[in-house]
């Protein structure tokens, strides 16, 4: 620069020119707020789920892979989809719940905006199958950015809506990574459906993991709130559970009505556990719950983390839902008002648990001397409720535990490796499975069911319930008889009769409630019964009385024809109008019967059942479709016993080749037959330890008869033995 010249202003940073705003691309904008209503794979999950219960569905499914990265899948019975509503269906703000901003006021459904599915689209791949009531066939589209790919296929279906989400965040690199991460999104999805399980208990949840044989989650409509919660949540939240119920009618303050369960002074836990629902929406209420747990610190000792579950109804226009983009949280009118009346009823029934305090008991069989907590505090020697040890006699030692189904026998005995079928994570899959079908759903309202489920109760042998409540299973003394102990009784007991009555009465409280087993293949009511009528015919190559078993099977097959709708309204048994049986009832979860006793049980509907009476009616096809259902054992002999002599074939010496080679053919086939015989008595037996009897101890109620017909045998009782051993 030379002399003179003037200098070039210097930029001021502080003055520059203001960014230019514009109008971001439709594709950015929807990514974003799908961003903001999917979070997570359990955003998903909820929003499907919440769609599913507004359909009016009784059963939802959900299947998970990667924790729901790869693959969500959510299947439900309710109303379905129209074929005209598919091709909107996933874009963003179309919704069947409300037509106008007024309607928010009186909002009753789980969604309104229409975001969630369109959401979905943008950050994941999916496809819709739907059929409605009265459709031949179903539909299936698949969306992507909110549209849909191509005109929906048809396609075969079951009922409802079945939604596939793959993919999930295949375009959002940094938050896939994440979640890849994390191990904990599946938990957070179990943990999701075992909340709506409990407060929706008119609906069957089921949730797994994609390959795996076992749900982690399934529950079955309940008939109270407490079993729900007992079957969710196990026995020792349950038993430790009070009933709360808060109400208010003032309309210058507030009004809503207050209906849940707290847990008591006996509750112990290292967390709060809080499951709020307003007016049927699953939330999150940070001041309520803080509030609560001041409560808690406050009133129990050593400030013990509480279980709360709290179902608040109020008017639909004191709530404002339009105040969280994932619907998580909720506005109330009087919020404060509503607080402080909750938690001064907590704090009431929380003084009133913490003065009447209670204390397990429980035997430990650890050393010759078995210890007991007693009911007062030990500082020096706490147990697992803060209780101190009592030594108790040898001869009262009960050496077992009721509470696992597990046998004792097989410890003393030789035994093969148990099959993966066999092995511990199904043991883990059919406990917690039959915890969660202590109660199946209310019965038909029906005056002759009602007489019958009376007659149950009236007829129920209360020695027998006790020990059918609190035995232990020790393993199966032949192919009929279990050894059962109780207390320091050893008990024979017969597992057909008792596995009869069983299926009886669940036939009788599942009526007209049925999940349903659908058979590959029809089945032919007329083949069926002539297999029967053959079975029973002491001559069954003689042709003389084959017309007669025509006509007979003819009958019989036109007369269950004709009472089909009865039959599958009432018990889930689907005959097709040609005669084909198609569908039987689960009476028992985790059990399929013997489908080689089809034959007989298709006789006993033709020609036991009385048809004429309706109470009598019910009873007999009850007792048939328990009499099928029950613990027989398998058509092929026992390997293990006598019957091991029929699967021993002559040795192999013949003296010409063709006789070599039929009785190598031979051979083989008999090994066939051992190892299908071997398979189907091992599977009873496991059936009959892990299923049969942890079932046994939630729902059978053993008539008086059972007392006295040799069903229960009592073969020793250890008090007496000790005292012998002590006299020699």
């Amino acid at each position: 620069m030379g002399i003179g010249e003037e200098a070039d202003p210097i930029p001021n940073p502080l003055h520059r020119e203001p960014p230019r705003i514009h109008r971001l691309d439709e594709a950015v904008v929807n990514r974003i707020a799908a961003g903001e209503v999917i979070q997570r794979p359990v955003s998903a999950v909820k929003e499907l789920v919440e769609n599913s219960i507004d359909a009016g569905s009784s059963s939802i499914t959900i299947l998970v892979k990667d924790g729901g990265l790869k693959l969500i899948q959510v299947s439900d019975d309710g109303h379905g989809i129209r074929y005209e509503d598919l091709p909107i269906l996933c874009e963003r703000h179309t919704t069947s719940k409300l037509s106008k901003f007024e309607d928010l006021l009186s909002m009753k459904s789980m969604g309104f905006r229409g975001e969630a599915l369109a959401s979905m689209t943008y950050v994941g791949h999916v496809t819709v199958t739907t059929i409605t009531e009265g459709q031949l066939h179903g539909y299936r589209a698949t969306y992507k950015d909110g549209m849909m790919d191509q005109e929906p296929k048809a396609c075969a279906a079951v009922k409802g809506t079945q939604i596939m989400v793959e993919n999930l965040f295949y375009n959002m690199a940094a938050r896939r990574k994440t979640l890849q991460n994390s191990a904990d999104d599946y938990p957070k999805i179990v943990d999701l459906i075992c909340r709506f399980a409990i407060h929706h208990i008119n609906v069957s949840f089921s949730c797994r993991k994609h390959g795996s044989a076992r749900a982690d989650v399934h529950s079955v409509a309940m008939s109270s709130r407490l079993n729900a919660l007992r079957c969710v949540y196990g026995v020792s939240v349950a038993q430790n559970l009070i009933h709360l119920e808060v109400s208010d009618d003032d309309p210058s303050s507030s009004s809503f009505e207050v209906n849940g369960f707290i847990s008591n002074s006996n509750y112990i836990s290292k967390k709060t556990t809080m499951i709020l629902f307003i007016n049927d929406r699953l939330v999150e209420c940070g001041s309520l719950k803080r509030a609560i747990e001041i409560v808690y610190a406050a009133t129990l000792p050593k400030a013990s983390k509480p279980f709360i579950y709290l179902s608040i109804k109020l008017p639909p226009e004191h709530v404002d839902v339009n105040v969280h983009p994932t619907k998580r949280e909720v506005s109330l009118l009087n919020q404060e008002i509503v607080i402080e009346k909750i938690q001064s009823s907590i704090e009431s029934k929380l003084r009133n648990s913490n003065e009447s305090r209670t204390y397990q008991e429980q035997r430990v069989d650890s050393s010759p001397c078995v210890s007991v907590p007693e009911s007062r505090d030990s500082p020096n020697h706490p147990s697992s409720s803060g209780s101190k040890l009592q030594k108790i006699p040898v001869n009262k030692m009960v050496r077992i535990d009721s509470q696992d189904p597990a046998g004792r026998l097989h410890a003393y005995l030789q035994v093969k490796q148990p099959t993966q079928q066999q092995g511990g994570s199904r043991l883990t899959s059919v406990r917690s499975s039959i915890r969660q079908r202590r109660n199946p759903r209310e019965t038909a309202d029906l005056s002759s069911i009602q007489e019958l489920l009376g007659e149950i109760d009236s007829t129920c042998h209360s020695e027998l319930l006790d020990i059918v409540g609190h035995c232990s299973y020790i393993g199966m003394a032949d192919d009929v008889f279990a050894l059962l102990q109780h207390n320091t009784h050893l008990y024979l007991v017969n597992v057909i009769n008792l596995s009869k009555e069983l299926m009886y009465q669940q036939v009788l409280r599942r009526f007209a409630h049925f999940s349903a087993i659908q058979l590959s293949d029809p089945v032919a009511l007329q083949e069926l019964i002539k297999l029967a009528l053959k079975e029973e015919d002491p001559n069954p190559e003689d042709n003389e009385n084959d017309d007669l078993k025509e006509k007979i099977s003819e009958m019989n097959t036109e007369l269950i024809k004709q009472k089909a709708e009865m039959l599958e309204e009432y018990f889930s048994i689907y005959v097709d109008p040609n005669g084909n049986l198609s569908r039987l009832p689960i009476v028992l979860d985790q059990y399929t019967p013997d489908m080689d006793r089809m034959p007989e049980f298709v006789l006993c509907l033709g020609n036991d059942v009385n048809w004429d009476d309706e109470k009598l009616c019910f009873q007999t096809i009850a007792a048939a479709i328990g009499s099928f259902y029950a613990f027989h054992p398998p058509l092929l002999p026992n390997p293990s016993s006598d019957g091991s002599k029929f699967y021993k074939g002559a040795p192999a010496s013949a003296p010409d080749e063709e006789n070599a080679s039929s009785s190598a053919d031979a051979e083989e086939g008999m090994k066939e037959l051992l190892l299908e015989a071997e398979s189907a008595w091992a599977q009873r037996e496991w059936t009959i330890q892990h299923v049969l009897f942890p079932s046994m101890r939630l729902f059978l109620k053993p008539p008086i008869s059972m007392a006295t017909d040799g069903t229960f045998v009592k073969v020793a009782s250890l008090e007496k033995l000790y005292k012998i051993f002590e006299r020699c």
